[in-house]
């Protein structure tokens, strides 16, 4: 493929630690070093505000005149939309007005988010993110299972983009580094009602449970689960060697797109328990890598038996290269006619 300018728009950005981070970061610097000019849109540009009931999550503050001036100056040959907050929106309406073509991607089930946090009803949350991503030339989604999940719920043009793991960082090691009570039970995300970390604090397993992340619900959850560890943040090396010192990963979150974590987990040898919803059962190879299973309690005594080999083995089919390649497959250059982007604006 010729070297293209792609501009990525995102409101998910450093500071903030989570797998869409990730993975925007990770893509956009495979793409510079395949020789793409590459731009990140991201709110660190603009001035923002706190999201309502997720302050960590910072908001720009009527982006679009400054988004318009960054499009017209680097003149990109694609632009992706990874976002639907403030950003995302100015991005498309941007798309829009010019007539240029645009991919998405789907990257949380933000109707399911919302819903726990407040009184929203999910079919007026689709109905918001159906047509934000029906002018798309195609909206990326990483598995399987959400790509049927959006197409029951009426969403169209959809494409495929994996996800990959560092191998190099993430591997196995010695379990030296938590001279804990084991079986040592791990969870590494964030600490938030969304993830129902609660489902895994709960459970009567034997040995020590540990947590790494933060969030608005830390404090509250470590004063009532005085038993579990809270060790806050861990990056790189440091957060892949707490990985590998655990015996097994609980991923208690029923609302994930793809969960980087498990590939991490995985390719540290240490295996996943998770109930069988979307992420985990497109991610974990039930019986091999993990144990999926409505009874989380069930699922985590299971995952004890499996073949650590066996983990690192699933996780070694994943690779950023191959991710970033699917990418850059799915972007829609400029020169291309877009028929979605045609029908909305005729609508």
């Amino acid at each position: 493929m010729r070297r293209m300018r792609i501009v990525i728009v995102t409101d998910a950005w450093h500071p903030q630690v989570n797998g869409v981070v990730k993975t925007l970061s990770t893509t956009a610097e495979h793409l510079q070093l395949w020789g793409h000019a590459t731009l990140v849109i991201h709110p660190g540009l603009f001035k923002t505000f706190p999201c309502p009931t997720y302050p960590e999550i910072r908001l720009a503050w009527f982006p679009y005149r400054r988004i318009a001036a960054l499009m017209n100056e680097f003149k990109p040959d694609a632009v992706h939309i990874a976002t639907e907050g403030t950003l995302g929106v100015a991005a498309r309406r941007w798309c829009l007005r010019n007539h240029f073509p645009f991919t998405t991607s789907y990257h949380t089930q933000f109707p399911e988010y919302i819903r726990a946090r407040m009184p929203i009803p999910l079919s007026i949350s689709y109905a918001f993110l159906r047509n934000f991503h029906s002018a798309a030339a195609r909206t990326m989604v990483a598995t399987p299972t959400m790509q049927r999940d959006l197409e029951r719920r009426g969403f169209s043009n959809i494409a495929r983009w994996s996800r990959g793991v560092d191998l190099e960082l993430f591997k196995p090691q010695r379990k030296a580094l938590l001279p804990l009570p084991k079986p040592i039970w791990i969870y590494v995300g964030r600490v938030a009602v969304e993830k129902n970390i609660e489902a895994f604090l709960q459970l009567p397993l034997p040995g020590t449970k540990v947590v790494i992340g933060d969030g608005p619900a830390r404090a509250e959850l470590a004063v009532k689960y005085s038993d579990t560890h809270f060790l806050g943040y861990k990056f790189g090396a440091e957060l892949a060697a707490h990985i590998a010192s655990a015996d097994a990963f609980v991923f208690p979150s029923r609302t994930d797109t793809f969960g980087l974590v498990l590939l991490e987990a995985m390719a540290c040898g240490v295996p996943v328990a998770a109930y069988p919803v979307t992420g985990p059962i497109d991610v974990v190879e039930h019986g091999v890598s993990g144990m999926l299973d409505d009874d989380l309690a069930k699922a985590a005594s299971g995952a004890l038996a499996l073949d650590p080999g066996h983990c690192r083995a699933h996780a070694l089919r994943y690779s950023w290269t191959a991710a970033t390649q699917q990418f850059l497959n799915n972007l829609q250059p400029a020169e291309q006619p877009s028929p979605a982007i045609h029908a909305h604006l005729a609508n």
